[in-house]
């Protein structure tokens, strides 16, 4: 079968995408699912002092009351990235200027003499299925730091309901080790000993961060100059007000939300990096990042070894001679 100037035969990617990249996949969700669902991982007993203010809120309920429930929470960070790289990349590949480019950066792959996998297909595929990666493998980070740790919300005494009678509680600063003075309600003190870091402020960011430079370097548009950054900076600020949620209703400290917000924004840092440099998309403009850069950040990628300068001078006499900007 013959195969024209856009289309690229390969006999490995389906065989690669079954059995190398959807084998990943699945052991990180299973991996999240006994985080998750199961007991397979024990948290942490950290100790306390009996009288220790900070631990001493009152208990919001469980998560179902919480104003954010984990439903709409979840069901929030999945539709959002995913409707927007829907709509995106199908506008795109329907808008005939964005089409062309687009077919010209991408061709279209034949597996084996009848199947063919379309740019828009692959691409769909490719960034939604980094996207639930990354969202699972936060999820992960985030069990595991809970469980490493065992750090306790700002409720914890109030459900603990510990022993004040027992020699360990009589001293004012003694600290606890002993996990058995807690008389409450076992299930809900062990999720109180899960505070840090905050998965609420995580999962939100690296979702909103993932969308965010989604649409910044791939959705291209000219009619309208403030459309990306509201809906950018809606996102951001949904995921800010998350994590200010747990805080409002003592469900997490400070400390855990802001380490929340770090983890969730180096992973969604490192797969966008990564998944730049495995399609070579910063250097082909592919992302757009090429053709957002300025003219000095351009000559420095082509002549790493001179130091461009920041402000091109100003020319004499309003001339309109075409001088280099980057200098050695």
């Amino acid at each position: 079968m013959a195969v024209g100037n856009d289309t690229q035969r390969s006999y490995s990617i389906i065989p690669c995408f079954i059995f190398v990249e959807l084998v990943i996949m699945a052991g990180t969700v299973l991996l999240a699912y006994y985080f998750e669902c199961t007991d397979t991982f024990q948290v942490h007993i950290q100790g306390f002092f009996c009288q220790d203010g900070d631990l001493m809120k009152p208990y919001p309920g469980t998560e179902e009351d919480s104003f954010i429930t984990p439903l709409v929470l979840y069901c929030v960070l999945a539709a959002t990235p995913t409707a927007i790289i829907f709509i995106g990349e199908i506008s795109m590949y329907f808008i005939k200027s964005t089409r062309e480019s687009l077919i010209a950066q991408e061709k279209t792959i034949l597996t084996g003499e009848c199947c063919y996998l379309n740019p828009l297909l692959r691409r769909i595929v490719r960034f939604i299925g980094v996207f639930a990666f990354g969202l699972f493998a936060t999820d992960i980070f985030v069990n595991a730091g809970q469980v490493v740790t065992g750090h306790l919300t700002p409720y914890f005494l109030t459900v603990c309901k510990p022993n004040y009678t027992s020699t360990d509680c009589r001293a004012h600063h003694q600290f606890i080790n002993n996990g058995n003075i807690c008389t409450g309600d076992l299930d809900v003190i062990e999720k109180a000993r899960r505070s840090f870091p905050s998965k609420h402020a995580a999962l939100s960011i690296y979702s909103a961060l993932y969308a965010t430079m989604y649409i910044t370097s791939t959705i291209k548009t000219k009619s309208s100059r403030l459309a990306k950054p509201v809906l950018c900076l809606g996102t951001l600020c949904t995921a800010f007000l998350t994590g200010l949620n747990r805080v409002s209703e003592y469900r997490n400290h400070c400390s855990d939300v802001i380490a929340g917000f770090i983890l969730g924004t180096a992973v969604a840092l490192f797969l966008v990096r990564k998944l730049a440099q495995w399609d070579g998309l910063i250097m082909t403009g592919h992302l757009g990042i090429k053709q957002m850069l300025p003219p000095h950040l351009e000559c420095a990628q082509q002549t790493p070894w001179t130091i461009p300068q920041v402000f091109p001078w100003s020319l004499p006499n309003g001339s309109k001679e075409k001088r280099n900007v980057c200098s050695p």
